[in-house]
């Protein structure tokens, strides 16, 4: 199953026990343990002015999109071998489509 819409208020409340701890949405906002992720759309991996990214992560040079995040999400650790991303990633994909598209209104 590919990404397909989901229930943005249920990805908030995900984002905010899941990823809120590393990541920040807004613009401006600072990088924490992992980047901000304001702007993450049409962005390639590794390109957050200011954060230090493992090589495997700028090296992976994919554009992040609806699919790409809904495959990252599931399991980071093996969509990019060498990531510094302690996350073990989101299995369901009903959650996968609720984060995505929170963060496609909160990163926007």
């Amino acid at each position: 199953m590919p990404y397909a819409p989901g229930d943005a208020t249920k990805g908030a409340s995900l984002f905010k026990t899941r990823c809120a701890q590393c990541h920040t949405v807004g613009a401006g906002e600072p990088n924490k343990v992992g980047p901000n992720l304001h702007g993450i759309f049409g962005r390639k991996t590794g390109q957050v002015e200011g954060f230090s990214y493992t090589d495997a992560n700028v090296k992976k040079g994919i554009t992040w999109s609806d699919d790409t995040l809904f495959e990252y999400l599931e399991n980071p650790k093996k969509y990019i071998p060498g990531t510094k991303m302690a996350f073990a990633g989101l299995k369901k994909e009903k959650d996968r489509c609720d984060l995505i598209t929170y963060l496609k209104g909160a990163t926007a």
